[in-house]
């Protein structure tokens, strides 16, 4: 089988996580990283045993080895790099957020599905088994219908007001913090495990670390690099969010962000109730899912390829007992991502998991709703999302 060329642009703390799901599919050729300097992509090529390296990210879109793209930029520069990559007839594989704000989601959205080429957003979550275990009990109707979609996504790697990166600058992250950041991964599991779509939201929002203190250069996420020479920067984005919910049925639903939480470290839970039954996934205990009765005991389903259901064993890769992890899931939604991208990208080749720049583009329009909401002193708003004209 032919291998695949990949390239990457914007070598910071994800990339890592992309190529090392890359490399484990075994039909990809890393050939290219792109930095936002020759040395920096240099430095970052040699850490990642890439041969080649490129300062300017159209140099590296412009070479014909290179047949899928992968964006893991800052945030302010999700558009005009996959906007190129698209012009060039690339599949492109983004970091979520997909872009700073809801019409530059449109627009992408839009030039993918024009372009005919595979267009991913990393929301990794779809990829652990026992996520998509539970979005087939939802779907074959054994929970009964859903009246409570619920849960949360905390972490404490803010905590410290000496952390500051681009993504507390409004220039580079863009006007939300903590909701674009994690709350987006929640919506999209939310929506992607209960079948329904979210259509009101109600936030509040909080900075509860206003000032920040910068050492002048923009750490990647989770480093404690930095100088001990620092200036006061003023934080606006939030860092802490509550949201009430009511979905297309009919169900509610609330959940709250926040990344100044001491002890989460990287906290996700989701919970759905149904009439019949509850289901309730935990990331950091993400080989178990909880399942809830009211007239029977309530069990612990463990990943298991000998338990699951038929269609999740794609995503199962070891026995029982043996713990699948953060970047298994990961793997998992890199081996989708290139399977559609052998099948040219057709809408109908894309296998059911997979996020596509429809789904990145809903998830700003989520986002944009719930500060919309919360500038609006806490009313409810509705969530304004454009059909695509295919």
């Amino acid at each position: 089988m032919k291998k695949i060329g990949m390239g990457l642009i914007g070598p910071g703390f994800v990339a890592a996580h992309h190529i090392d799901a890359v490399r484990r599919l075994g039909d990809v050729d890393i050939v290219a990283v792109a930095g936002s300097s020759q040395a920096s992509a240099e430095k970052k090529a040699h850490e990642y045993k890439i041969d080649r390296s490129y300062g300017d990210y159209k140099a590296l879109i412009a070479d014909p080895d290179i047949q899928v793209i992968h964006n893991t930029t800052p945030n302010h520069l999700h558009l005009p790099v996959t906007m190129a990559a698209l012009a060039a007839g690339k599949h492109v594989i983004s970091d979520k957020p997909l872009a700073l704000n809801a019409n530059e989601g449109r627009q992408l959205r839009d030039a993918a599905i024009a372009a005919k080429v595979a267009h991913v957003v990393t929301f990794n979550y779809r990829g652990n088994p026992l996520v998509q275990q539970a979005r087939g009990m939802i779907a074959r109707g054994e929970t009964g219908d859903l009246s409570f979609v619920h849960g949360y996504y905390l972490q404490d790697w803010m905590t410290d007001p000496n952390v500051y990166s681009w993504r507390s600058d409004p220039a580079k992250g863009g006007t939300t913090s903590a909701l674009g950041d994690i709350g987006s991964h929640w919506c999209d599991l939310a929506e992607h495990v209960s079948g329904l779509k979210i259509a009101y939201v109600l936030a509040d929002l909080t900075t509860v670390i206003p000032v920040r203190y910068s050492s002048g250069t923009s750490a990647e996420a989770f480093s404690t690099k930095g100088g001990s020479d620092r200036q006061p920067v003023e934080v606006h984005a939030e860092d802490l969010a509550s949201v009430l919910l009511r979905f297309e049925n009919g169900a509610k639903g609330s959940f709250s962000v926040g990344q100044v939480l001491p002890g989460h470290k990287n906290d996700l839970q989701l919970e759905v109730n149904g009439r019949t039954l509850s289901l309730k996934w935990r990331q950091e205990e993400q080989n178990e899912l909880w399942i809830g009765r009211h007239n029977q005991p309530n069990s612990i389903m463990a990943k298991d390829p000998s338990l699951v259901s038929k269609d999740v064993l794609p995503y199962v890769h070891l026995p029982g007992g043996h713990q699948e992890s953060w970047a298994d899931a990961f793997r998992n939604i890199m081996s989708d991502a290139y399977q559609w991208v052998r099948e040219g990208g057709k809408p109908e080749a894309r296998p059911a998991a997979l996020a596509t720049f429809e789904d990145g583009y809903r998830s700003t329009c989520l986002v944009e709703a719930m500060l919309k909401s919360h500038a609006a002193g806490g009313a409810w708003q509705n969530v304004q999302h454009s059909p695509s004209n295919s």
